[in-house]
């Protein structure tokens, strides 16, 4: 009996220890959250070799959706694929979402440097109208990433369109691996995905819903 007493004392003691230890952190989480008011739209870059960069910016449009923000998608490069977000969004929220793309495919299947630089600059000349838009509050930009890599865009050009023509309560998502420094300077959120394992590897291959 004595021995249930220590125990039941011993619980009790270290939740009161966890309720102050949680006391402490919300009160200097709050504290922190007080000077936290300025409201801006934000220039966030998803990259890095591991999966989840477009998956994450596609999360964030069914957020807006849900939030009744309209939204717009520019996907670059994947042209030629039916992907389940592209789909998904025509299909059911063309009115909430408006979806453009730019591009006929990865580079290695195009194999024309010429068509893949006009598709990549026709694509950016619809971003920057969406961007302008001031209907609009939130625009992802699907894989320019990519299209800057190969510098079918210029970097300085879009860094300083982002910077001095995004309107001020706009958000804007660029996703796709090898993110240049420029755009990740610029940028006030950036995430790099980091690749730990890959089904790829072991000669499995792309599997609907998980990569498309």
């Amino acid at each position: 009996m004595a021995e249930t007493s220590q125990n039941v004392e011993t619980d009790a003691t270290r939740n009161a220890k966890h309720a102050e230890k949680m006391r402490k952190i919300k009160a200097a989480r709050d504290k922190l959250m007080e000077s936290k008011t300025e409201e801006k739209g934000l220039i966030v870059v998803h990259t890095g070799a591991g999966k989840g960069k477009s998956s994450s910016g596609f999360g964030m449009i069914m957020r807006c959706i849900a939030h009744k923000m309209p939204c717009a998608v520019v996907q670059f490069i994947k042209g030629t694929w039916r992907t389940g977000e592209r789909d998904f969004l025509e299909q059911r929220f063309q009115d909430d979402c408006i979806f453009v793309v730019s591009g006929e495919g990865f580079t290695w299947e195009t194999q024309d440097r010429a068509r893949d630089i006009a598709a990549a600059q026709a694509g950016w000349e619809r971003a920057k109208e969406l961007i302008r838009d001031p209907n609009i509050q939130f625009v992802l930009l699907d894989e320019i990433n990519i299209a800057l890599r190969y510098d079918y865009l210029d970097i300085d050009e879009v860094v300083s369109f982002l910077l001095s023509e995004k309107p001020p309560m706009t958000h804007v998502v660029l996703t796709g691996r090898n993110a240049k420094e420029e755009l990740i300077e610029a940028a006030d959120l950036v995430t790099e995905m980091t690749l730990l394992k890959h089904p790829f590897r072991d000669g499995i291959k792309a599997q609907k819903g998980i990569e498309f």
